[in-house]
């Protein structure tokens, strides 16, 4: 009997399983679109409910007006490559928040933040839109949704795949708040694995590079990041994060494909 629920189980992940856009990576996404937006809007709506916008009305605009134009991009790349029910996911907003912290992050959904701290960094829209590229590509990526079926494989195992949908709505709902983590100490979702760091850069970069934006700035300010945060020499197996000398010669890596999306 267990072993026929093993290989139910096992047909039922494969199902799940999915792509990412531009990459081709295979992923297991056993979390409904729907039920990570609800449980992404949930945390996202009490994290603004405490957070204080800017009053910099310059830098604010700066904010959105990258912001739309990235958004408007992706949803460009989307519709050209068969990926125009995905844009059911996405209600663009975009808000500079006053905080000191160098940081920025978007919810699936499209819900897009970006800390007063980041904003010394960035001497162009072209700067910009290197973060903005990277985060909205968290959320096309679904890394999110990744990352949730992970988490309740890792505390669930093979048997959340048939759970009933009260229990795992349930689990859904616990492990959001943790992988989401707005309203924690940290004030911002927790880290993403170095693979999908990575991917976003690589993704973003293409983003930015459709919006009209010139991707070769992500080496400059990524070495600016560098020089910030202190993070050139820290070991990979000491964080989540590549460090950025790694990010940088990726990036370097990349810039060659990319140039082939410029308008």
């Amino acid at each position: 009997m267990k072993q026929i629920f093993g290989l139910i189980a096992a047909m039922m992940l494969l199902v799940s399983c999915g792509s990412v856009p531009l990459t081709g990576r295979r992923q297991v996404l056993l979390v409904s679109d729907s039920e990570v937006l609800a449980a992404s809007l949930s945390q996202y709506d009490e994290y603004m409910k405490t957070a204080a916008k800017s009053t910099d009305r310059t830098k604010s605009a700066m904010v959105e007006r990258v912001g739309k134009n990235i958004a408007s991009a992706t949803e460009t790349y989307l519709k050209q490559n068969g990926l125009e029910s995905e844009l059911a996911n996405f209600s663009w907003t975009f808000n500079l928040i006053k905080s000191d912290d160098v940081n920025a992050f978007c919810m699936p959904g499209g819900k897009i933040v970006v800390y007063e701290g980041l904003m010394p960094l960035v001497s162009s829209d072209d700067d910009l839109a290197v973060v903005v590229g990277h985060e909205v590509a968290h959320a096309v990526a679904k890394h999110s949704n990744e990352r949730m079926s992970q988490e309740l494989l890792a505390q669930f195992g093979a048997s959340i795949v048939g759970a009933a949908l009260s229990k795992k709505s349930e689990a859904i709902q616990t492990i959001g708040s943790t992988v989401f983590g707005l309203g924690t100490q940290l004030g911002v979702m927790l880290p993403y694995s170095r693979q999908h760091e990575l991917e976003a850069d690589y993704m973003g970069l293409i983003f930015m590079t459709i919006a009209g934006y010139n991707p070769e700035n992500a080496v400059a300010f990524w070495q600016k990041m560098s020089d910030a945060t202190g993070n050139s020499n820290q070991s990979d197996l000491l964080s989540t994060h590549p460090n950025d000398n790694k990010r940088i010669e990726e990036i370097r890596k990349h810039l060659p494909e990319v140039s082939k999306y410029r308008k």
